[in-house]
């Protein structure tokens, strides 16, 4: 991509003007899709995105370039840019790079780019008539299959210099099921940090079966009553409550500026003893996972809370320098047009004590989430709503009748000592994160859990 020569030439000359670290940041990035509506083909895309984010330090002070040149001219433009804007100390630098390399935790077999576009739309069209095909209500259905095939490269006056390739597949299917004037959604969208081998151990079939299911179910439900009660969230996607309304507040974004409810509560109990909560780069072909962060720090698993107690942040080098404590492998861009912060990787909570069954059967009444959607979150003062996209009530013990239009409504502090019982089935979802730095991969999780008190929006 570049060579450790230009490389060290276009470090030291953003270095020159009295920046005490400088930081290069290349990536070349191939995306392919296929989309479908209604059994047709609606469009192909193939783009490749190349160039490179020079930033430099002085102190918590930072500057930031990029550029799509990378011709060693237009690199050193960039870096000259840098400079200027650092600072009119002039100095001679010298930098020596050295090449390091990391085990690949995450290997794809099969490049989505290298696969013709018809075998990529045939795989696609088999989950989008599967859900056709579920039932004759099934008025629309769409889909996408895409894939990615990603590398970096991160130099850094530090004497670092590494290359990182990451490829990720995923499909998404939507279905759209009516009746009269009425009609409801379901989805899917299962992903892994793999290539089309993917599609080994996913089938497509299912995962259009699953989006066709959530909009039957819809379909029939009556709409979920609102008040304070006990409620039920269900594994998977459930752990975006987490990720939401907790996640993003144990970031150092917000967390060394003091723009986050979880500043300075380390060694403090925040959640019931029963949760336990993890950040891990490191899953194999994990959606989230990489080898090394965005800044060339290895990625690790990162404890946030033990038995309730808050152990630690998501810290990347900016955080680092403002909180005096070491990286933890989270800085993550979107591009090379963005700096990087700090951000989420796989994030879930641990299974607990309870047995699943034991959760649902200690429920007078409430309310079951099978499936959670998007949602707005404040990360200052943990405020959250999420809406529930299937939901049943829950009567003496049993889960019974499907409801929808339910949401849920509350604070992050508040969720995780309301958590009383935390059962044994983690399973992770996939989803896409937006943040400062632009929209990561990430993995949500969680087991089956039971929140003993809670505002459930509804009619």
């Amino acid at each position: 991509m570049i060579t450790k020569s230009i490389a060290e030439s276009v470090l030291a000359c953003a270095m020159s003007t009295g920046a005490d670290f400088v930081e290069l940041y290349g990536e070349i990035t191939r995306n392919n899709a296929v989309s479908m509506v209604d059994g047709k083909i609606d469009r192909v895309t193939d783009n490749l995105i190349s160039g490179v984010g020079i930033r430099a330090f002085l102190g918590t002070r930072t500057v930031f370039a990029s550029t799509s040149d990378i011709s060693r001219e237009g690199l050193l433009k960039c870096a000259a840019s840098v400079a200027a804007v650092m600072g009119e100390l002039k100095k001679d630098v010298q930098i020596v790079l050295r090449e390091s390399m990391l085990p690949n935790l995450h290997p794809a077999r099969i490049v989505p780019s290298s696969v013709d576009a018809k075998e990529r739309a045939d795989l696609l069209r088999a989950g989008c008539f599967a859900a056709k095909e579920y039932d004759n209500a099934i008025s629309q259905v769409s889909g996408t299959l895409a894939g990615v095939d990603h590398t970096i490269l991160v130099a850094n006056t530090e004497g670092l210099y590494t290359t990182d390739r990451h490829v990720r597949s995923r499909i998404a299917i939507e279905a759209v099921a009516s009746k009269g004037n009425e009609t409801q959604s379901g989805s899917s969208a299962p992903g892994a940090g793999m290539g089309l081998e993917f599609f080994e151990i996913v089938d497509p079939r299912n995962v259009g079966r699953e989006a066709a299911r959530q909009a039957m179910v819809n379909l029939r439900a009556d709409y979920c009553p609102a008040g304070t009660m006990t409620v039920a969230i269900e594994n998977g996607f459930g752990g975006v409550i987490f990720h939401e309304a907790c996640g993003h507040s144990l970031e150092a974004t917000s967390v060394a500026i003091g723009a986050s409810q979880m500043a300075g509560k380390l060694g403090q109990q925040i959640a019931n003893s029963k949760v336990t909560a993890i950040d891990d780069g490191t899953i194999p072909n994990a959606w989230g996972s990489v080898n090394i962060d965005d800044e060339g720090t290895p990625t690790q698993r990162n404890v946030l809370i033990e038995n309730g107690i808050l152990k630690g942040y998501l810290i990347d080098r900016l955080g680092s320098r403002r909180m005096g404590m070491p990286m933890t492998g989270s800085g993550r861009r979107q591009s090379y047009t963005y700096e990087a912060t700090s951000r989420m990787t796989n994030t879930f909570l641990a299974n607990g004590p309870d047995k699943n069954e034991d959760i649902i059967a200690s429920m007078e009444s409430g309310l079951y989430c099978r499936k959670m959607g998007g949602g707005s979150v404040n990360p200052l003062t943990g405020a959250f709503n999420f809406a529930v996209t299937e939901g049943y009530l829950v009567k003496n013990g049993k889960i019974c009748e499907p409801v929808r239009g339910a949401s849920l409504i509350g604070t992050g502090s508040e969720i995780l000592q309301n958590i009383d019982m935390v059962g044994q089935n983690l399973e992770r979802a996939q989803g896409m994160c937006g943040s400062a730095s632009g929209s990561v991969p990430t993995d949500v999780g969680q087991p089956l859990i039971r929140v003993s008190t809670i505002t459930v929006g509804g009619r």
